[in-house]
């Protein structure tokens, strides 16, 4: 017979690799993990974290499963384009040496689309991009840039002319977008983070945290970003009371950073 030993599943996680789950929404996180866990054939969390701990490809499976590693290019398009056309424009116009950063960036891209833009603008050579994910998986999809048809669907054709290359049913990179990001493994609940960002893009993540984790989220990109820097969230996670991070409404999923 089945026991609940997902609280003990947690605690054993979280020693293993600085990983807490309880700081996703657990009903969710649950329901996740227990459809992979039984098609894997485990009856128990325990069983199915002795297993996890000595078969890599498991345990990077248990990672995208937890992480729901879904994305694709100029995902929300037209959030995008006010960035493309406003934030942008704005924060170059006060540092040409833009320091911005993509947090849980899944495979790649939504960094790929932020260094588009700053390619087509002219940015690119000048900014400093990093892309980060607890993934390793990830990452490393990431780093070959290399997608299927469908993730670019809502990329401008002059884009997907400039910025890949096919090859049969694939799309490749251009080496200048690459070169240009880079990629770290980093846990966002967990790590320190950096700081001086002009730009922080974290979307459709915040939204599988508790409120406890939101919080200490919000706490942390405020103090990595500048006075005036902007934090740009996904289209389910906007932030009800800003202020009380030091933050304020700039448009619809941006937020700035009180202060000049």
């Amino acid at each position: 017979m089945e026991t609940d030993d997902f609280p003990l599943f947690i605690r054993k996680i979280k020693e293993f690799t600085s990983i807490d789950l309880a700081l996703y929404k657990e009903a969710q996180m649950k329901r996740r993990l227990t459809t992979l866990r039984t098609k894997k054939g485990y009856d128990t969390f325990l069983a199915y974290y002795e297993a996890l701990t000595r078969d890599k490809a498991l345990f990077h499976e248990f990672l995208d499963r937890m992480t729901i590693n879904v994305s694709e290019f100029w995902r929300n398009p037209n959030r995008w384009e006010v960035l493309e056309g406003k934030f942008l424009p704005e924060l170059r116009s006060a540092n040409r040496n833009l320091k911005v950063w993509s947090a849980a960036c899944s495979t790649g891209e939504e960094p790929y689309t932020l260094a588009m833009i700053l390619a087509q603008q002219g940015a690119l050579r000048d900014s400093s991009v990093l892309a980060t994910d607890i993934d390793d998986g990830a990452i490393e999809k990431a780093r070959r840039g290399i997608y299927v048809e469908r993730s670019l669907k809502d990329v401008p054709v002059a884009y997907v002319q400039t910025y890949f290359k096919q090859e049969q049913t694939v799309y490749h990179v251009a080496d200048e977008l690459k070169k240009a990001v880079r990629f770290q493994k980093q846990n966002l609940l967990e790590d320190r983070f950096d700081s001086g960002f002009d730009l922080i893009i974290c979307r459709n993540v915040i939204i599988y945290f508790t409120e406890e984790a939101k919080d200490r989220l919000y706490q942390k990109f405020s103090k990595a970003l500048k006075p005036g820097g902007i934090l740009f969230v996904g289209s389910t996670e906007q932030i009800f009371s800003p202020a009380q991070y030091d933050l304020e409404p700039a448009d619809t999923f941006f937020y700035r950073k009180k202060g000049k």
